[in-house]
């Protein structure tokens, strides 16, 4: 009896956290702190930039479903180390704080005291084991173009946070990350289940890139105020809010045409189209764009003070589980 009411009470933790990025009132139990720790919120990005990849890869013919797998298993792993790793990184440089919204939003593993430095930096290496031993078996098996793809995304990741590169404090956090959501990872993990990737894999990841690229943007709008000061020039500080804003705009948007596009040249099958069924997502997010975010967050609103982020992010759910419903129903035609 205990136990079987104990079931829906852990599934309803685990869905608060995947929901708001935020533990559950009450007493934490390993699985939802561990979805804390590595934001798994996020994940599903990372989910449907792989399925993106296998799904082009089935549409092709000759994909190995097994690699495919451990390559998407790969990634997800990479995002949860790279979130690890952002936190200790920005907590060793100064840069998150008791009052930087990174602490305001979900708690920080370090300061909210789920995890001390030394056990952040353990999980972290944990994961990137894991990772190690997963690029192994597909360095065995797809050679060295795999390891080339899987090291500069994490190269590129670390540098994202971390001293000397700091890629977020010079403007160029932005575009790691339309490298990353893109080129790396959906090339990657098709070159992974094919051993080989061509220039139409490379351009048919750009448009769900744009759309990830728009949530860092919405995020680092959120953090501008908190960013000037300590000369962290992300492209929003850098642009101000009413360009910055209108450059967010400019990127949810322009995945629309670009799909489009893809089709034409013959990149992307045409049942992708039906990507455009997320444009009445964009209209109810527009508006919310076209002026400063407000003072105070509306009623029961979780992750404040994130508000361009959380906008931009359940446009990109929408347009890119459509994105995903497109290419399955190609790959099956």
């Amino acid at each position: 009896m205990s136990v079987t009411a104990a079931r829906p009470s852990l599934l309803s933790n685990w869905r608060t956290v995947l929901r708001t990025g935020n533990p559950p009132d009450g007493v934490l139990d390993p699985v939802s702190k561990w979805l804390v720790l590595t934001r798994a919120a996020v994940l599903p990005m990372t989910l449907t930039a792989a399925a993106i990849a296998g799904l082009l890869a089935l549409r092709d013919g000759g994909m190995r479903p097994g690699l495919f797998a451990l390559a998407a298993v790969g990634l997800l792993l990479a995002h949860m180390s790279n979130n690890l790793m952002n936190d200790l990184f920005d907590l060793d440089v100064g840069n998150d704080t008791e009052d930087y919204p990174r602490a305001l939003y979900a708690p920080h593993p370090v300061l909210s005291g789920l995890i001390s430095r030394a056990g952040l930096a353990r999980a972290a290496l944990f994961v990137n084991l894991i990772d190690l031993a997963i690029l192994a078996v597909l360095f065995a098996a797809r050679g060295w173009p795999v390891v080339a793809f899987a090291v500069a995304g994490f190269l590129v990741s670390v540098a994202y946070t971390a001293p000397p590169l700091r890629l977020k404090k010079h403007g160029l956090g932005e575009p790691s990350v339309l490298l990353v959501w893109g080129p790396l990872m959906v090339g990657g993990t098709y070159y992974a289940a094919m051993g080989r990737v061509g220039w139409d894999v490379i351009a048919a990841s750009i448009p769900y890139s744009l759309l990830c690229t728009a949530v860092l943007m919405g995020k680092h709008l959120d953090k501008a105020a908190w960013d000037r000061p300590t000369n962290t020039r992300t492209v929003p500080v850098m642009l101000g809010d009413e360009r910055g804003r209108a450059a967010t705009k400019a990127l949810m948007v322009a995945f629309y045409p670009l799909v489009v596009v893809l089709v034409v040249v013959g990149w992307l099958p045409w049942p992708a189209l039906v990507s455009v069924l997320a444009l009445p997502q964009l209209a109810k997010v527009w508006p919310r764009f076209n002026r400063p975010a407000p003072a105070q967050p509306p009623p029961k609103w979780p992750i404040w003070p994130l508000w361009f982020a959380p906008l931009a992010f359940v446009h990109t759910r929408r347009a890119g589980a459509l994105f995903v419903l497109g290419l399955a129903v190609g790959a099956l035609i």
